[in-house]
């Protein structure tokens, strides 16, 4: 992609009243960013959904220079970037109708042929929010999945401590330029994280912090997953505004229960009731409904063992599926008569164990 286009793109974006949509829609009727630019606004009026206030301010000198001076900022310190019609821009926030023209980037990302989660929630996160948080990516870090979340105090920040300390890949989503960090207590992490992993942003190094930026910074969060996990969150708040975006994606979404005066998981339960999100109490409920498979290659070293210890209702679906072949879940729970919520958690110990594995179609046989 040459300068001139990536200028051309920075200049349009820098319009008042002009979002991504809006822009991709005109570069798709025009022809190309700096065709836009060059276009006169009475031909502009006539696409569908261009209105007078849109392209009001677009020919201002002043939206260039500022290009100019971010460019600058972009090269000086070596920015990453990635546009929307280009072939490394995340395949899932091409999806979106929203995603940014222009997303900048630092650290190590690499999501190409990854499984990608997000996980967000409450800033004043409980001990068992913690605890839950942690465990999940622990027992989902064989999968090796991408943690996306906003880098922000509670949740988010347990779950990127959470993806480092396990050695796998996190992105942290900010609401303000990569000249910054905030929290300011979180900057001691920034090197940990780009070393696997990185941040992304699409607010400019003239962006300062602002609480307004949220909006932008979660629809990004949640376009770039495959699913949207929420753990613990009031019956308002930024987790809740992601979780929607995700459903507006079209995308999973997640939510940990919790006890129903508790404040901070009213909203989590909210979520759960309206059928907005599907319940969530182990990573065995996530990999079963998002059909992820552990492959070969990232079995963990016990499976390797010839011997293993089956306990209980292990012994009884290892029994049932070595008697039968392959079979589905809620076939499992039925002929061995065990919960099905059970049985998911159950299958998941299996599969780490290196008994059974799970097959396209959600079924499962003995190894």
């Amino acid at each position: 992609m040459t300068i001139e286009k990536l200028l051309a793109l920075l200049t349009l974006k820098k319009v008042p009243n002009l979002g991504d949509n809006s822009i991709k829609k005109l570069i798709r009727e025009v022809g190309s960013p700096e065709a836009v630019l060059k276009e006169k606004k009475s031909a502009l009026l006539k696409i569908d959904g261009i209105g007078t206030i849109k392209i009001k301010d677009l020919h201002n000198p002043g939206h260039r220079k500022a290009a100019e001076n971010e460019l600058k900022f972009i090269e000086a310190n070596h920015i990453n970037y990635q546009v929307y019609d280009q072939p490394d821009y995340p395949e899932k926030l091409k999806h979106c109708i929203d995603g940014p023209v222009v997303l900048f980037s630092s650290g190590n990302i690499d999501l190409k042929h990854k499984k990608i989660l997000s996980i967000v929630g409450t800033r004043q996160v409980t001990r068992y929010g913690v605890q839950f948080c942690e465990e999940l990516i622990e027992t989902l870090a064989p999968i090796d999945p991408v943690i996306v979340s906003g880098f922000a105090y509670g949740v988010d920040i347990t779950a990127q401590r959470a993806a480092v300390k396990h050695n796998v890949q996190t992105v942290g989503c900010l609401a303000h330029g990569l000249n910054q960090i905030y929290p300011k207590a979180h900057k001691k992490y920034v090197t940990q994280i780009e070393e696997n992993g990185g941040f992304f942003t699409d607010f400019w190094s003239t962006d300062t912090f602002d609480r307004k930026n949220f909006l932008g910074r979660n629809r990004i969060i949640a376009g770039l997953s495959e699913a949207t996990v929420v753990i613990e969150s009031a019956d308002k708040g930024g987790s809740l505004v992601t979780a929607e975006i995700a459903n507006s994606y079209n995308r999973d979404v997640f939510a940990v229960p919790g006890r129903a005066h508790d404040p901070l998981s009213k909203g989590c339960n909210m979520l759960i009731k309206t059928q907005r999100a599907h319940m969530l109490t182990s990573a065995a409920d996530l990999i079963y409904m998002l059909n992820w498979e552990l492959e070969e290659k990232q079995q963990p070293e016990v499976q390797k063992q010839l011997f293993v210890e089956l306990e209980g209702d292990e012994k009884k679906i290892y029994n049932f599926l070595n008697d039968n072949g392959k079979e589905v879940l809620d076939v499992i729970a039925l002929q061995c008569q065990i919960p099905t919520f059970k049985v998911a958690s159950t299958l998941l110990t299996m599969e780490l164990k290196g008994v059974i594995k799970p097959l396209p179609g959600k079924l499962f046989e003995v190894v």
